[in-house]
Parts: structure tokens; sequence; C-alpha cells
């Protein structure tokens, strides 16, 4: 299935991202869902994938963890199963982001999907980053409210809501339809019957993760070692007294540190081409040869970027899954940055390139590219 997304980027980049909620009615023209109720129910039963069950009975807010064993203790109304990293799963449904490509590749995170029965929702809430909310089967109904303080409270120690709000988006959602709603604008939906959602979210780190993961990155490639020194150092009346530009020397000596453009960026790419969920990895056995794959794509085979895996480019540097590929290679590197999938038009003369064949075959044989079983 090719997703079209119906949707003027230019205007909606300039009007909404990041500024306003809005419902683009039929986002998708003649959408089909590219996954059954039976089939996420199914993924919920594996150790591997990130699951919960919310539901709400009695006034009660209850919420539990996968993996599920079954199904049968739940009644016909108010629960939902949500599904995270669907696209890393379950090929059909990662198409659903590939017409969110137009937005860089680093800022997308994963694609969730929920099965709800009738009054089936987590209730108000807040999100901390874009998300963009595509209605599959079934209606459901979605209030979103204005971006305004708002005090958050936990019904369950695994839920946090919010208040009741006034809506400036109230809209029954059909199939097809889909609801951008930036960080921050408070929302909620329930289903009005048995119905699908797909959520395709965006990754937007915060200062603390950030200072957090170059920390991390400094004391395992032991940086920073340089004490400091202050060889022009001042007599102060009181020996308690730290001067306003002892300060300021600590603070530079912790700048520096992040403004070594090299060690920066080889950080950042590691750091943010690393998946939030488990992938998918199943190394082919036995392992190719480079021979092998290049006879492959010769015959007009194809490979295909494994579901959630990150690869990213900065500058002349592509990362995947955390770690920077060590090849001079610029075209291959960028065809593999660049294309979900691989063939021997993408590629071009690279192949012939024996370093670039070798670290081709490297990545297939870790199981972050492979040729199709079909």
């Amino acid at each position: 299935m090719d997703y079209q997304l119906d949707l003027n980027w230019p205007d909606f980049l300039q009007r909404y991202w990041q500024k306003r909620p809005v419902v683009l009615k039929r986002g998708f023209k003649n959408f089909v869902d590219p996954i059954s109720p039976d089939e996420l129910a199914g993924l919920a039963m594996e150790s591997e994938v990130d699951s919960r069950l919310v539901s709400h009975q009695q006034g009660q807010w209850q919420v539990s963890h996968g993996p599920f064993e079954s199904y049968d203790h739940l009644g016909e109304t108010n629960w939902s199963l949500l599904v995270q990293a669907v696209d890393h799963w379950h090929e059909p449904a990662a198409l659903l982001m590939h017409p969110f490509r137009t937005l860089p590749d680093w800022r997308i995170d994963d694609l969730m999907i929920s099965f709800s029965v009738p009054g089936g929702g987590v209730g108000p809430h807040l999100d901390q980053y874009d998300v963009f909310i595509i209605q599959g089967a079934g209606r459901r109904r979605w209030r979103v409210g204005e971006k305004i303080p708002m005090k958050q409270h936990c019904p369950h120690p695994d839920l946090l809501q919010v208040d009741p709000f006034d809506a400036i988006i109230d809209e029954e959602m059909e199939t097809g339809d889909i609801l951008y709603i930036p960080p921050g604008f408070p929302h909620e939906g329930y289903s009005l019957e048995n119905a699908l959602n797909y959520s395709v979210g965006f990754r937007a780190p915060s200062g603390r993760e950030l200072i957090s993961g170059f920390a991390d990155y400094t004391l395992q490639h032991e940086l920073g070692g340089e004490r400091y020194s202050d060889p022009d150092i001042q007599q102060r009346s009181q020996a308690a007294v730290i001067l306003p530009q002892e300060l300021e020397g600590i603070q530079a000596k912790m700048l520096q540190l992040i403004q070594q453009p090299e060690s920066f960026r080889q950080w950042f790419g590691e750091f943010i081409s690393q998946s939030r969920h488990e992938l998918d990895i199943a190394p082919p056995e036995p392992p190719y040869q480079p021979n092998e794959v290049y006879e492959a794509l010769a015959d007009g085979d194809s490979l295909f970027r494994l579901g959630g895996l990150r690869v990213l480019m900065i500058a002349d540097s592509v990362f995947v899954n955390g770690e920077r590929l060590e090849c001079d290679n610029q075209a291959g590197l960028q065809a593999l940055a660049q294309h979900l999938t691989l063939d021997k038009v993408a590629l071009g003369a690279t192949l012939d390139d024996p370093s670039f064949l070798a670290q081709l075959t490297a990545l297939v044989n870790g199981g972050y590219w492979y040729f199709s079983a079909e």
C-alpha cells in the first residue's frame, strides 16, 4: 500500500507546525488499515513489544503493561490497547511513516497504534512532542484545548492527566482524517465505536536528556580531563566568597567541552540515531559474502531497511543505530541515508567500490538491511 498524504507542506509548516493544532479532513483518501485489531493484539503478546491496556471503569482508571496472555477479561466498553513502535515489527504499518519524511528523519520517532472500544481512551492529557493522529477504521471524537499552563495529576501511577478544558477543536474523526497536535496542547480522544488510531510521534529531546547524554559520552571517551586553573587568583576579604569571574571560568570550562565541533557532532550522531525501542533484528544465517550481496542486487533484488532503524547524516558522516559508519564513499553513504529501499539504481556505481560493498555487507549481516523473503 502506497499512502499518499494530501497536505500542502509549505502552508502547513508555516501555519501549524509547533504553532496550532489542526484537523486534516481526508488527509489520506481511500485509507486502508495496514493492521487488524487481532494482529495488534497479537503483537502486544510479544515480550519485546512495548504495550499497555488502559481502562476506565466505575470512575477508576487502570493501566496494565504487556506482554499480555489473554484479553478474555475485557468488557465491550471503556478500554484501549496501545502498542508502541509498531513500525519496528509490522512492515505494512511502517509504510504509514513514509509520507511524513518531508520532516527530517532525526525528528521522527515511532508509530503508536491503539485499538479502542466505545468509550475507550486515556483521558485528557498533554504531550511534549508533535503528533499526527490518523483515524483508521471506526469513529473517534477528539477534543483539543488551548495551550495554557495546566496542572497535571496522576489518577493512576502510570497515567498522567490534566483537568477538563475548553475545546478549540471538537471533532468526530472518520477514516482517513488526521489530527495534528503540537506540544503542550491538552487533548482527549474517546471512541464512539470500535476504532483504530495511528499516532506518528516526533522526538524532542529535553535539555536534561541532552546534558545527560553528552556527559555519558565525555565519560566513555575520557574527554574533559583538563582541570580548572587560576594563575591570576585574586585575594578577597572573605575566604568563603566565590567571585563572579571564577563562576564564569567554571562555566567556560564546561562550555569548552560542548563547543568542540568534532566531538559534539560525533556525540549527537550517536545519541540521536539510537532507537528508543527494540528493533526486530534478525541477522541472516549463514552471513552473506560481499560477492553474494553484489550478485543479488545486480540480478534485480532489493534491500529493505529494517523498520524503525535510524539512519542519519551530519556533514559527511552517516550514523546507524548509534554508530558512525567507517566508509569514505560519500555517494554510497548518502544512498544508505536517503533511500528506504536499496536497489542497483539507487546504489549505482557505489557497488563497484569494494570498501562500500564490504560496509553494506556488514550492515546486511548485522540485520539492519535485508533481502525480502518473497
